[in-house]
């Protein structure tokens, strides 16, 4: 979670350098829930790619795909959730 935490965090600095001082502390909070909701729609479509991949598996192997498919789920759920905590 630290990591993906960082990576906003030094987003935002980014983001100022760029704008200057002139961005005031409700900018600051609007540009960091930007970047989350950013984040996270980048995860809900890795997470679609991902499952739409294991899917694509022959029919034998449809046990194991459904199976990977929802640990893939599963997984982002709890990491969107916990993103989310973090605001």
């Amino acid at each position: 979670m630290k990591p993906l935490q960082a990576i906003a965090e030094r987003t935002i600095e980014e983001i100022k350098a760029v704008a200057g001082d002139g961005l005031s502390s409700e900018q600051q909070k609007k540009i960091a829930s930007l970047i989350d909701d950013a984040v996270i729609q980048a995860l809900l479509e890795g997470q679609h790619r991902a499952v739409d991949a294991a899917l694509a598996c022959p029919d034998a192997d449809q046990d194991i795909t459904h199976k990977v498919a929802k640990q893939i789920r599963l997984k982002n759920d709890a990491l969107i959730v916990n993103l989310t905590s973090l605001r």
